[in-house]
């Protein structure tokens, strides 16, 4: 166990040294895409209480990023928040973490964070993040801003929106009235479930569009509320231009009409900003 001699720290100084962590956190929240990229790549996600930690030597960090340490981690289970495997009361992982501002290693002891972690086979107890910042510090906010995500990863599999992977077809046909016209975009998807974008263009209106998820492609359907998971299935996968190798249209102007009606989608469905990686 490593230990640290020194005076008691004073109050003063403590709530100094917290008002300071509160704030660095506050303008590193994770976004939304943070979240649910985390938690749909994870086998667990626990809540876990720090009780040591101990510094690798560079020999043993390859790969280590200029002004990072990586630590050993021994951790107590606080609450599995979701999982498809099991964990037991105690853990071990890998971190890298950033030195503070003196260069100095961050005292993880008894801090609570929330893993993103997948178990190491063959090892009982170990685990591992899913990406290097995979250990984000715990508040009841960020608990409360995963159980919606979670909920919708962990349903019924038919109920899940599908990984969305490229693109397949589009296609726009104008309509018989100037100003009116249909594109259709056909998406490519893990688990080659069908997912369709529908851009529908009137005289006199705004573009209106939506999303079918299932065979039949439905002229009603509804772009996703943001931040939900069908959401960011579309605005942190599709790209940010239609490729032109998946434009069907033969005439020159419907292919431009197709082309800016996905260009319409992307600019609705607004950026997938992420913060945390």
């Amino acid at each position: 166990m490593l230990a640290v001699a020194g005076l008691a720290m004073a109050p003063q100084l403590a709530h100094a040294q917290a008002v300071s962590q509160d704030a660095t956190l506050a303008t590193n929240l994770p976004t939304y895409a943070d979240l649910a990229t985390f938690s749909d790549a994870a086998d667990m996600v626990i809540r876990a209480q720090i009780r040591r930690q101990t510094v690798l030597k560079p020999d043993r960090a390859p790969g280590l990023a200029a002004g990072f340490a990586r630590l050993y981690i021994e951790a107590n289970t606080l609450a599995v928040i979701a999982g498809r495997t099991g964990v037991g009361p105690t853990l071990a992982y890998l971190v890298d973490v950033p030195l503070d501002a003196k260069g100095k290693v961050p005292k993880l002891k008894k801090r609570e964070f929330v893993l993103f972690a997948d178990a190491v086979p063959g090892r009982a107890g170990e685990v591992r993040l899913v990406a290097p910042g995979a250990q984000l510090a715990y508040t009841p906010a960020l608990e409360a801003r995963l159980r919606p995500i979670l909920t919708e990863l962990y349903a019924a599999p038919e109920t899940v929106p599908p990984r969305i992977t490229g693109i397949s077809d589009a296609l726009a046909v104008a309509g018989t009235l100037t100003g009116e016209s249909e594109t259709q975009v056909f998406l490519a998807t893990e688990n080659r479930a069908p997912v369709s974008l529908t851009i529908l263009r009137r005289p006199g209106q705004a573009p209106q569009w939506g999303v079918s998820w299932g065979e039949i492609i439905d002229s009603a359907a509804r772009p996703p509320a943001p931040e939900t998971l069908r959401w960011y299935r579309l605005a942190c996968s599709l790209p940010a231009q239609l490729p032109s190798s998946a434009n069907l249209a033969r005439e020159a102007t419907e292919r431009r009409l197709a082309a800016s009606d996905y260009a319409h989608v992307i600019s609705q469905l607004g950026p997938c900003e992420r913060r945390v990686s």
